[in-house]
């Protein structure tokens, strides 16, 4: 047994124990919890503490619509005491609590401490992080972390998540993270998530949700996870809201804006987010290329100087109607235009031996495109009675229209020949439009001293992808060529679950669910009269186990199956030439990847995380480069390898060195073993690598704050490709003026122009290597002013469709 397997084995063996806990009756203590003026009261903490010596017996958190479920096994004379910012606290007269007793508090009506016009504001050095059984919950609002940052940045600091060059956000190691805003999809491809996610100030989250093994009740799309976004909301009459200006300057200029409007008034509440996003920046990327001929090797040298411009235009829309107490119905729109400029010079030096002169192969990529997407969602959600029988239904659309033209001009000469150089110009059109549809209905009863989830979905896609490509040769006629294709894809998936969760004690408590998905697949390439099916029904089971060894020390265990299907666009049998020399074609007879994955996490105290993970995936995806020394061309497309496996351990330690200053450090160590034939050759590799990040939180006097991120990534293999090791450090200074409405940041990022990716490919015949820096170095400023009309505004201390539109891209 090697090493690094003996490594992962024994520490396996020393976090792993059990105590056999006896089972019990469990008793349920409920209500709902209302302000002074009859709102719903979220996020408020719910307590039993024990008469006599004032411990803590057992305890919750109530949910958005202000109710509350206390569940426990333990006998003792006991009170109820809630608490939440901005709030006197509550106390009940004390009863007798046994197993068995089921107790309605009804409502309970809490006080007021202040009153008056402007939001309560409470600012902690770092974000509270809540330990759940089947999710980390980073509790962000009104955090320093929140100032001065978008939504991406918070993202990749929470817990186990780093976010790459591309704005592609990783979990544990791991591409193909599903994210969620409220619990509803956000239907974007990869880079326009990203977008969005940088146009949004991270002022307007309360919290960010971290589901490593996601349970039944989530779609079994994305092996790697799901982060839900959890946005503030109003929850007393009035309105509030932020409106921002600013930029980034790293040798280009990129201006942001945007504006957010939150008004509550009786039954309706309404919430509008409008902004724009402006990235740009020069992609630095040099590559060497090494090919084998009869006579030695020919070495390619290439230097791009790649300059891209992204737009962005979101808006999104919601409203919701409280029927009743019980019963309320929802809308939600969201509209996005965006459009994009690369311009990609490229200049190449060819030697090969035994020519005396050098061929050189100059192109330039002039490439223009944009598109729209709207999307809506009506939703309803009801509850049943007063012990937590709930239902919600969900109906989603999702139309997207995206168009692309570039322009790649080459000319090859030798020596210093340039004028009769032969020239030859290859112009690609691609129009692509996706119709989702999607519906859904959740249900949840207590039942059997727990609580059953269960719920259908099905959901019905439509792609239509138009690819055109004419070829010129010296300022000749363009005339079309065999790599011109049109593809019709379409896709149905009807998916069951079913999950159960309750204790088995005071200290064990479980979840358990099965998930159920039949996809009928069809792909059509219309142009080479090909159609290729696939149908299939797959069991995604899951599991969960929480462990209360004692009040500072818990163990949690989960296990899951997960489904990845491919990106539709990977699907199609296009060709696309990237430069000349290289080029990016689809792969019809791509299948889904599955991975089974358990978790084991540690955590001490309520703040320190220690956790074991592991990961087996079949069918894999994975980009592979194939060459052709004959043509001396490089093709990537992406498939299926046998086998991965990953085994990674998780070290999350927060350090609070002096009341005024905290940190957060995390470890994360990743054993990754790949395995697959490629072609006529068979790869199997494997190596550990690790990640360092640590984040210092410093409040400054004056009111000034200062954050402080250092990371580093050591080298690590991906497929046929080993990547060398890097760091960066960013930083940021903030500071909040007119009674805190008004937010100053500046933030710099990649501060010693580290964040350079060196990469090689050394597998079979191929022998290519690059580098590349993306002008991460830069500086952004952002002014932020908040504003708020109503009744008491507070910040409560705190502790939701489907996967489709992600695989876009």
């Amino acid at each position: 047994m090697k090493t690094t397997n003996l490594f992962f084995l024994t520490l396996f063996i020393y976090m792993l124990g059990l105590s056999n806990l006896a089972a019990k009756d469990i008793s349920k203590i409920s209500g709902k919890i209302l302000d002074q003026n009859g709102q719903a009261v979220p996020y408020a903490n719910v307590a039993l503490i024990a008469i006599g010596d004032g411990h803590l017996v057992d305890g919750t958190v109530s949910d958005e619509e202000g109710r509350f479920i206390v569940e426990s096994t333990k006998t003792s004379e006991v009170k109820l005491v809630i608490s939440s910012i901005g709030f006197k606290p509550f106390e009940s007269e004390p009863f007798q609590l046994k197993p068995g007793l089921i107790k309605e508090m009804g409502e309970v009506q809490i006080q007021d401490e202040a009153t008056g016009l402007e939001e309560v504001t409470v600012r902690s050095t770092r974000p509270e992080i809540i330990i759940q059984p089947d999710k980390t919950v980073v509790n962000v609002e009104g955090t320093v972390m929140a100032e001065g940052s978008t939504a991406l940045d918070v993202i990749g600091r929470s817990p186990g998540i780093y976010v790459d060059q591309d704005g592609i956000i990783n979990l544990n190691g791991r591409s193909g993270v599903v994210v969620m805003i409220n619990d509803r999809q956000t239907y974007m491809s990869a880079t326009d998530l990203a977008n969005f996610l940088r146009a949004m100030p991270a002022d307007n989250i309360k919290s960010i949700e971290v589901i490593n093994n996601p349970s039944a009740r989530f779609d079994a799309e994305g092996s790697a996870g799901v982060i839900n976004i959890v946005l503030k909301k109003n929850t007393v009459d009035g309105i509030f809201g932020n409106v921002q200006a600013g930029g980034q300057y790293n040798g280009f200029w990129a201006p942001i804006a945007g504006v957010s409007l939150n008004v509550k008034k009786g039954k309706w509440s309404t919430n509008a987010d409008l902004n724009y996003n402006h990235n740009a920046n020069l992609n630095e990327l040099d590559i060497e290329r090494n090919f084998d001929v009869l006579e030695g090797v020919s070495n390619f040298m290439q230097e791009s100087r790649i300059r891209q411009r992204n737009k962005n235009l979101f808006f999104n829309g919601a409203a919701n109607y409280e029927i009743n107490s019980d019963h309320n119905i929802g809308l939600n729109i969201q509209a996005s235009d965006f459009d994009n400029v690369t311009t990609n010079p490229s200049l190449t030096a060819i030697s090969t031996p035994g020519v005396a002169e050098n061929t050189f192969l100059d192109s330039y990529n002039d490439s223009k495109g944009g598109g729209n997407r709207y999307f809506g969602n009506l939703h309803y959600g009801g509850n049943l009675d007063t012990l937590g029988t709930k239902i919600t239904a969900d109906i989603d659309f999702t139309r997207m229209n995206s168009g692309s033209e570039s322009l790649l001009s080459t000319t090859t000469w030798e020596g210093e020949d340039v004028e009769n150089g032969e020239r030859g110009k290859l112009n690609t059109i691609n129009d692509m439009y996706y119709n989702i549809f999607t519906a859904k209905v959740d249900f949840v009863k207590p039942i059997w001293n727990g609580t059953l989830e269960t719920g259908v979905k099905g959901s019905w896609v439509k792609s239509d992808n138009n690819l055109d490509l004419t070829l010129s040769i010296e300022d000749g006629p363009f005339e079309p060529t065999p790599n011109s294709n049109h593809f019709i894809y379409n896709e149905n998936v009807l998916a069951a679950y079913a999950s159960f969760k309750g204790k088995i004690s005071d200290k064990l408590s479980y979840q358990a669910g099965l998930r159920g998905e039949f996809s009928d697949i069809e792909g059509n390439s219309v142009t080479l009269d090909q159609i290729n099916t696939q149908n299939y029904f797959n069991l995604f089971p899951s599991a969960f186990l929480q462990h209360k060894v004692s009040d500072n020390y818990q163990i949690v265990y989960n296990a899951n199956r997960r489904i990845t299907r491919p990106n539709y666009r990977l699907l199609n049998p296009f060709v696309y030439y990237i430069d000349p020399l290289t080029s990016e074609r689809g792969n019809p007879n791509l299948k889904p990847q599955y991975s089974n994955n358990f978790e084991m996490n540690h955590v001490v105290k309520g703040a320190y995380q220690f956790t074991l993970g592991y990961s087996e995936t079949t069918d894999a995806f994975m980009q592979v480069f194939i060459q052709d020394d004959e043509e001396r061309t490089t093709t990537t497309f992406t498939d299926n390898f046998d086998k991965t496996r990953n085994a990674n351990f998780r070290a999350m330690v927060p350090v609070q060195i002096r009341e005024w200053w905290g940190t957060s450090n995390m470890l994360q160590v990743n054993y990754n073993r790949y395995k697959s034939l490629i072609g006529d050759d068979y790869l199997d590799t494997e190596q550990t690598s690790f990640m360092v990040r640590t984040q210092h939180n410093v409040n400054l006097p004056k009111g000034f704050k200062l954050e402080v991120v250092g990371m580093y990534l050591g080298p690590q293999i991906w497929g046929q490709g080993e990547l060398k090791g890097f760091g960066w450090v960013d930083a940021g200074v903030t500071k909040t003026i007119m009674k805190d409405k008004l937010t100053i940041a500046v933030n710099g990022t990649d501060l010693f122009r580290t964040q350079v990716i060196r990469a090689k490919v050394d597998f079979a015949d191929i022998d290519t290597s690059f580098r590349q820096y993306r002008s991460n170095q830069g500086v952004r400023f952002t002014l932020r002013y908040r504003f708020s009309k109503g009744e008491s505004f507070r910040v409560n201390k705190s502790t939701g469709s489907s996967e489709e539109r992600d695989r876009l891209n």
